[in-house]
């Protein structure tokens, strides 16, 4: 799995590709949880390249959901689709998050 951030002002923008299971969710939610520490409000996932996502990978993006909205912002996922929609849908986490086809009309809904 790979994950790429970048950061602009309370916002983070978080790409993650590949494969996020019990192994690799820490590798997604260590450098989130650093980017909420140091002052970020909303993380803006693309999740459009990963293919798989177990149930440790949800209680990441759900774990970082609660830990955004106590900084006063939230997780907002882009791209969803294939397998990782149909586990989302599955589990009902799908209706917890913001979702935007693309990381920049998600980063604009923050802007305003």
């Amino acid at each position: 799995m790979t994950v790429d951030c970048s950061r602009q002002g309370e916002i983070a923008v978080v790409t993650v590709a590949g494969r996020m299971d019990a192994e690799t969710a820490p590798q997604f939610e260590t450098p989130c949880e650093e980017l909420l520490k140091d002052g970020v409000q909303h993380l803006v996932v693309g999740i459009a390249d990963l293919q798989y996502v177990s149930s440790m990978g949800l209680r990441s993006f759900l774990v970082l959901a609660r830990q955004a909205k106590a900084n006063g912002g939230g997780v907002l996922l882009c791209g969803m689709k294939g397998f990782v929609r149909q586990v989302f849908d599955m589990t009902n986490v799908t209706q917890l998050f913001p979702l935007f086809d693309s990381t920049e009309a998600a980063v604009e809904s923050i802007r305003g």
